[in-house]
């Protein structure tokens, strides 16, 4: 079966792409379950060497990739550079590992206790479509480079720079069937990497709903799993903080990649004695964030990935909504949605409840520290979110209160390749990136030697 890809930027056909059948997805299980076990006995060194030289593929190949995912994904060509450079980071990262996946002496009576990281085996990677190369790449890599074997399902909407990536990487040197790129639906593809036993762990980023189900089929084995869901981040701005950049940097907060970011600060909490002061300085920014043709040197916000994605976005801000002001999009052809928000917002309210995935912004007032700690904490989700605060004091306490995963202060960084990723409550289980990704990639085994001491 065939799949035709279309731009979000102007509804063209980019590609047709032959999707995987169950069958099929079974040969290329079994063909990385063959070859992980010789990708396992490769010295680390020369492992190491080959995740490099990946790396080095991908930095070569970078406006190309960065091009096909302006075209595939709407991304702005800025944010396209940045994401395929990802991909060279964190292969760059993880070539350290292999040579550094150490196990431990641990000291007993009567011999000698050590422990070994071993390779779980076949690992299945299931990528998002909002982040087609960084998120692969926070799968793939790791999982490499503790030798094991990879079968990655892109999103049926944005498989095209993954299977280009894959080619990269096999040309640098990788096995072919180490590392397998397997374009298909998710209830085929990548229902299948839960119901394989040869597949020993899976890796999923998309929604919540989504991710609940693969958990509860990965039960069936007590199948590994790593999970990056849903999020509804809170940006909090206090009073003391420096409003002018708090106000500058909001928009980018929220409207990057369209909204359509897990760790988007969708919900702004303001201390209500500069509420309105504050909304004043948003507004020109609002209103100035460029949305247009994302191969554009300066455009900061491109369409969003599909027409269904833009019905739901445009849900939120139907009849009865409160929007404040919004910005300017394009019209005709292509997926586009003007930046948005909402205020006053009630924290009860859908928008600040439910994951929008789109360009959308609920801005909330609160009196004092508490009540922003607890209107903060009042969702399902725990992912990210950020602290605007000159008091360093209430900085550290409010970001030891809040229930989530990553924290910013003064600031709206979320992802590192060198620190630890992942959610709290459900927005996720496990951690990627940074050294908590391996052990996720590894079994612990002990083997205790009798000395006859």
């Amino acid at each position: 079966m065939s799949q035709q890809v279309l731009s979000p930027v102007d509804e063209s056909i980019v590609a047709t792409i032959e999707e995987l059948d169950v069958a099929a997805t079974d040969a290329a299980i079994e063909r990385a379950a063959r070859a992980q076990v010789a990708w396992a006995r490769v010295a680390p060194a020369d492992r190491s060497r080959l995740l490099i030289r990946a790396a080095e593929a991908i930095d070569a190949a970078n406006e190309e990739l960065a091009l096909l995912e302006v075209r595939n994904a709407g991304h702005t060509i800025s944010n396209a550079r940045w994401e395929a450079a990802n991909v060279r980071d964190v292969l760059t990262y993880y070539s350290g590992a292999p040579e550094r996946n150490f196990g431990r002496q641990i000291p007993v009576p009567g011999g000698v206790d050590l422990t070994f990281l071993e390779p779980i085996g076949v690992v299945g990677v299931i990528v998002p479509w909002n982040f087609p190369m960084p998120i692969a790449s926070w799968g793939f890599a790791p999982a490499l480079a503790a030798g094991n074997a990879v079968v990655l399902k892109p999103a049926e909407l944005t498989p095209l720079t993954a299977i280009r990536i894959a080619e990269l990487c096999c040309e640098a040197g990788i096995p072919e069937d180490v590392f397998q790129v397997l374009p298909g639906k998710g209830s085929v593809v990548g229902w299948r990497f839960v119901t394989n036993e040869k597949v020993r762990k899976i890796c999923f980023t998309g929604s919540t709903e989504v991710g609940k189900k693969i958990m509860a089929g990965c039960a069936e084995q007590v199948k590994r799993l790593t999970l990056e869901l849903g999020g509804k981040s809170a940006n909090i701005v206090f009073a003391d903080a420096d409003l002018e950049e708090a106000a500058s940097t909001a928009p980018a907060s929220v409207f990057d990649n369209a909204g359509q970011d897990c760790c988007s600060r969708s919900r702004l909490l303001v201390e209500a004695s500069v509420y309105d002061r504050f909304l004043s300085l948003l507004e020109p920014a609002v209103k100035s964030f460029e949305v247009g043709d994302p191969s554009a040197e300066t455009t900061q916000m491109g369409p969003l990935i599909s027409a269904e994605q833009r019905a739901r976005v445009a849900s939120y801000v139907g009849p009865g909504a409160n929007v404040a002001f919004q910005g300017s999009a394009p019209s005709g052809k292509g997926f586009w949605f003007p930046p948005t928000v909402l205020a006053p917002v009630d924290r009860s309210d859908r928008a600040c409840r439910e994951e929008i995935f789109g360009p959308v912004l609920s801005v909330i007032a609160f009196d004092d520290e508490q009540e922003a700690i607890e209107i903060a904490n009042d969702t399902p989700y725990g992912l990210s979110g950020s602290i605007w605060t000159r008091e360093v004091g209430r900085a550290f306490r409010v970001a030891r209160a809040i229930e989530t995963g990553t924290l910013s202060v003064n600031s709206h960084s979320s992802v590192r390749y060198w620190t630890p990723f992942g959610g709290f409550k459900q927005s996720g289980l496990g951690r990627e990136l940074g050294p908590d990704a391996l052990e996720h990639f590894s079994e612990v085994k002990n083997v205790f030697i009798r000395t006859g001491e």
